[in-house]
């Protein structure tokens, strides 16, 4: 799962105590395991490798520069869904042939500067971004590949509704059933070709059975493109393969695998180009919010522990109500290696994890059965690697925290923590001519 363990009570991060990394990096941070992160995608490559996958880790959901270089480094290609991340995975030495531009809002300044590092492929989400596409490339005088988004309908029900993207009326991609006219409308433009299809029906996907369902109706529209003359030869299945937010409650890779090689590899073996775009999967188990206590409170019939970080820093639980697994750093003879989040038992009881943003949303738990904490004790939130920092926030004038990654028993600081002068770094008077 990861390198995150129990050692006589007290939390490691691989070879390394993390109370020693907070006492030294200070409270709160995110601290990532270069190994896991490692592993959890030459596991990912291997589980799908009859497929000679070009794998695209999706950096929306982990942006730090040494994240991303530490995954091109193991030949990882990027996901993207913004200038700014397609700059990131250059900066990180990503290939720009392995990059992927997908998002339904890509401004002109985006398409050129994608055009001009001349990335691998262009997921495209409406008929006007094509003409638009089509335009600027034709300006640049460019040619490039492109993929229609192509919404299956189908999802898991499991998936929480705001991170369903593969029903039909999503404001993601086009129907399927306008696939085919989109087809014969853009096939034959000349800057760009129209050469693939991509799906992404939502994230986190707990089994494989919406993949096959999505990956069955896709198959049978490539077979029909084909009676008329379009010949698809990239098939980008997405991302969304979930992560253990608890340990076992997701499929492993091989699940997935031995549900989608299997209709995949025909194709392959024809010529078809595959492409996967994990994100949490990837990136999720490696990396933990370490927090501190700050203050014990009593309301009504409730418990609080107020912390030191909250939804400026981790807003999933506000968000999607997520539920993240949680523990103290030092556990005094309380383990839940199983990381069960209902856990109940002696010697635990019932806390609201609460943050110090002025939001009643501004929770990280509710109702979560813990050991006894006091005032400075360390609070480590689990599976924080995936929309975690990338998704943190200055709400309140709060700075965002440092991040750290350990790699065996070295540890290195991956970005510092920001000072009251970086909130204001930006804030200039100049003016503006109209």
């Amino acid at each position: 799962m990861d390198y995150f363990h129990y050692k006589e009570g007290k939390l490691f991060c691989e070879e390394v105590p993390v109370e020693a990394i907070v006492k030294a990096a200070g409270s709160p941070c995110y601290i990532y395991s270069a190994n896991t992160l490692r592993e959890h995608y030459r596991k990912f490559y291997k589980a799908f490798s009859a497929l000679d996958p070009l794998i695209c880790f999706s950096i929306k959901t982990c942006n730090n520069l040494h994240i991303i270089q530490e995954l091109v480094a193991e030949g990882s290609g990027i996901d993207t869904v913004s200038g700014g991340e397609i700059f990131l995975a250059r900066k990180a030495g990503a290939d720009a042939r392995n990059i992927v531009f997908a998002g339904i809002g890509k401004t002109d300044e985006e398409i050129l500067f994608a055009l001009d590092q001349e990335i691998g492929i262009f997921n495209i989400e409406s008929a006007e971004e094509f003409e638009n596409l089509a335009r600027l490339a034709k300006m640049r005088n460019k040619k490039v590949d492109a993929a229609l988004r192509v919404t299956p309908d189908v999802v898991d029900e499991k998936t929480h509704a705001k991170t369903k993207t593969g029903y039909k009326g999503s404001k993601f991609g086009v129907d399927i059933d306008k696939a085919i006219q989109f087809f014969n409308t853009y096939g034959k433009d000349t800057h760009v070709s129209l050469c693939g299809i991509h799906i992404h029906i939502g994230s986190p996907i707990y089994s494989p059975a919406p993949y096959e369902i999505a990956i069955k109706k896709i198959l049978s529209l490539i077979e029909e493109l084909k009676q008329q003359g379009h010949a698809v030869r990239i098939f980008d299945i997405g991302g969304g393969y979930s992560a253990d937010y608890e340990k076992g409650k997701s499929a492993s890779y091989e699940d997935f695998a031995a549900v989608i090689v299997p209709l995949l590899k025909p194709y392959v073996e024809k010529g078809m180009k595959i492409i996967l775009e994990p994100g949490r999967t990837i990136s999720g188990n490696s990396g933990i919010l370490v927090s501190k206590v700050l203050y014990r409170k009593e309301g009504g019939h409730k418990k609080f522990i107020i912390i030191d970080t909250g939804m400026h820093h981790l807003i999933r639980p506000a968000l999607y109500d997520a539920n993240h697994f949680m523990w103290p750093v030092v556990s005094d003879g309380i383990s839940n290696e199983g990381r069960v989040v209902d856990e109940k038992g002696e010697g635990l009881q019932a806390y609201d994890v609460v943050g110090p943003i002025c939001e009643s949303s501004d929770y990280l738990a509710k109702d979560r059965y813990l050991p006894e904490m006091k005032k400075d004790d360390l609070l480590a939130i689990f599976t924080a690697g995936a929309y975690g920092m990338v998704m943190s926030s200055n709400y309140n004038a709060t700075c965002k925290p440092a991040e750290i990654m350990v790699d065996k028993q070295q540890v290195f600081v991956i970005r510092e923590r920001e000072t009251y002068e970086d909130l204001i770094r930006s804030d200039k008077k100049s003016t503006l001519t109209v």
